[in-house]
């Protein structure tokens, strides 16, 4: 049986990694979970799954957590410490790192010094400290097994080969609720509209993401870390049905791709039983009828592709300043204080400014970077708060 940590429990990705192991009480069972300030859903986690450790977001928040699972016994931490604990927790093989943004960076590097299995959805770890993360787990023997439905499909495909024979890597986006809509309107985009996503159900962040196709970009960076490929060998493809998750090219000409439904308990439940594949209760996708359409990104539509690229090829600490001025516009236009279309701008004016800086070789360095990337694009951002023109 192995035994599993859970980072994030309480989000998307945590509460769906809940669901596979319920589905599974034989092969896997939950020792650590650590969750933010909703403490309802962790107490009701808690009396399901009797882990060994939990943690809260806050030291404040143990009080009210103690009050609403009185007959816990075992051990509760609070805030990075608490998170970096259940990353480490001694009994925990594998550690599923289901926290939103940067704020993930520590505690998923942690898992990896002390040589767990990591199965990542955070994309923006390997973004902020790709180079860093490699490192660790090289050193340690930990392995990185990515949840992302995208970087998933890759990983499955990629046993179809060795690493001499692949040709290039292809990311497939559905193009998110713009995909036709008409360039010129895009200044009256609309919060409704950008998190009105036409096949998945996501958080909000993420769903402005796939809207600015921003998720795209920061996925060519993060395979490029997790896979060891170049920017000039991993292509992006639209893909509306969003059935065909990813796919390799190999120098023989063969595309080896992965389908599945929509359903991230799939990449959730490889990840935890790599190299093994159980039968999963989650429903079969059917082909029956089905349409596989694939276009190329339109730029001017998607700009959010092509500057990550460019931060890729800088290099350094390009795609870590570009992924926190990107959270930053992202939280602005959420909070209605800048147009969607100010969003990818924010990112390039952050790089702009900040200029080249090498890759953060510590956890310290790379929270030095985000945070001096974040006060610029604040400043940025409240420039143009409130500009209609």
């Amino acid at each position: 049986m192995k035994s599993v940590a859970v980072l994030g429990s309480t989000g998307s990705i945590g509460r769906s990694t809940l669901d596979v192991v319920a589905n599974f009480p034989e092969d896997f069972r939950i020792v650590a979970l650590a969750a933010g300030r909703r403490i309802e859903d962790l107490a009701e986690s808690v009396r399901r799954f009797a882990p060994e450790i939990v943690s809260v977001g806050r030291e404040a928040d143990v009080p009210a957590f103690r009050a609403l699972a009185p007959g816990y016994r075992g051990e509760v931490a609070w805030g990075d410490e608490g998170l970096d604990a259940c990353a480490t927790w001694p009994s925990a093989d594998t550690v599923v790192a289901g926290l939103v943004g940067a704020v993930g960076l520590s505690s998923a590097h942690a898992a990896l010094v002390a040589g767990k299995r990591l199965a990542l959805a955070n994309k923006e770890t390997m973004v902020v400290a790709g180079e860093m993360m490699a490192r660790a787990a090289r050193e340690s023997g930990a392995e990185i097994v990515p949840v992302d439905s995208e970087h998933s499909a890759i990983h499955q495909a990629l046993r179809a080969g060795v690493p001499s024979e692949v040709e290039r890597i292809v990311l497939t986006g559905s193009g998110g609720p713009f995909r036709t809509r008409d360039l010129a309107s895009f200044e009256t985009i609309s919060i409704a509209d950008a998190l009105a996503h036409p096949t998945w159900k996501m958080g909000p962040k993420i769903t402005v993401d796939s809207a600015t196709m921003m998720n795209k970009g920061l996925e060519i960076i993060e395979a490029s870390f997790l896979f060891d490929v170049p920017a000039d060998r991993i292509g992006v493809l639209i893909h509306p049905q969003s059935l065909v998750h990813s796919m390799v090219e190999f120098r023989d000409g063969s595309i080896v791709a992965q389908m599945a439904r929509n359903d991230m308990r799939f990449p959730i439940l490889y990840a935890l039983a790599y190299p093994e594949r159980p039968e999963a209760p989650f429903g079969r996708l059917s082909l029956a009828g089905q349409r596989l359409e694939f276009d190329e990104p339109d730029l001017r539509r998607y700009p959010a592709i092509g500057i990550a690229r460019e931060a890729l090829r800088e290099g350094g600490a390009a795609p870590a300043v570009l992924n926190a001025a990107n959270e930053v516009a992202v939280e602005a236009f959420l909070a209605g204080k800048i147009r969607f279309t100010r969003i990818v701008p924010v990112g390039v004016e952050t790089r702009s400014s900040i200029g080249s800086r090498p890759a953060p070789r510590t956890v310290a360095e790379a929270r030095e970077i985000d945070a001096e990337a974040r006060r610029i694009a604040g400043e940025c951002v409240e420039r143009w708060t409130g500009v209609t023109a």
